[in-house]
């Protein structure tokens, strides 16, 4: 039996209607009720699902063999993992935000950014050769701004239609990210034969194993 890592919410909810659509588990998931694991009725899956961050976690320490988790995660935490597949899903932008009449160029001393996401808002901006003071916040990014508290914020960004009920704006894209397959190394060759039936049902088209190596 394989353990898959999902994210509670709505990529739970996207991913295991991929896996069903894949007929890799055949029953309707409840992913957002009180339920923490799942097993299919083949006996050949258990699911795990764990907070968005947490997913990485279960498959580093290899108690999950794969995790379905948004790019946007797997770069912010530089985890030691495989990304054999680009599932497709998940589809959205990490994304520079602000009030209308923001302008970085005016900004005395260091620029505030509020996210959270520290490390990926730290390269995008000194790559720009911008100094700023990266404030961490685990929700409500949105608020940020409108109290003073940041100059802009670094956020998810899926329709816009948060930002906009907020009166912000998007600035520009620091990267695309949609939801990968993430594998344990160790996973990944001593269960080769499990993970790799599970990737072939998964994405039969994706040239699959070429390049499964994160890092790449």
């Amino acid at each position: 039996m394989l353990t898959l890592a999902l994210p509670k919410g709505r990529l739970a909810e996207e991913a295991a209607e991929l896996l069903k659509a894949k007929r890799l588990i055949e029953e309707k998931v409840d992913s957002n009720g009180k339920i923490l694991t799942f097993i299919s009725s083949n006996k050949k899956l258990k699911l795990l699902f764990v907070r968005s961050q947490d997913v990485c976690t279960y498959v580093e320490e290899c108690v999950a063999d794969l995790g379905i988790v948004g790019w946007d995660t797997i770069l912010e935490g530089n985890y030691d993992l495989l990304c054999p597949i680009d599932l497709g899903i998940g589809a959205c932008r990490l994304s520079v935000a602000a009030k209308p009449d923001f302008n970085w160029e005016k900004i005395s001393g260091k620029l505030r950014v509020a996210t959270k996401y520290p490390e990926l808002s730290k390269n995008y901006f000194f790559r720009r050769g911008i100094a700023c003071e990266v404030i961490k916040l685990y929700g409500s990014i949105e608020l940020a701004p409108l109290v003073g508290l940041s100059d802009c914020i670094v956020d998810l960004v899926s329709t816009g239609t948060t930002l906009k009920a907020n009166g912000l704006v998007e600035i520009d894209v620091v990267l695309e990210s949609s939801a990968r397959l993430v594998c344990h190394r160790s996973s990944y060759f001593s269960k080769w034969d499990e993970v790799s039936e599970f990737l072939q049902n998964l994405s039969p088209e994706n040239s699959l194993f070429s390049s499964p190596f994160l890092k790449n």
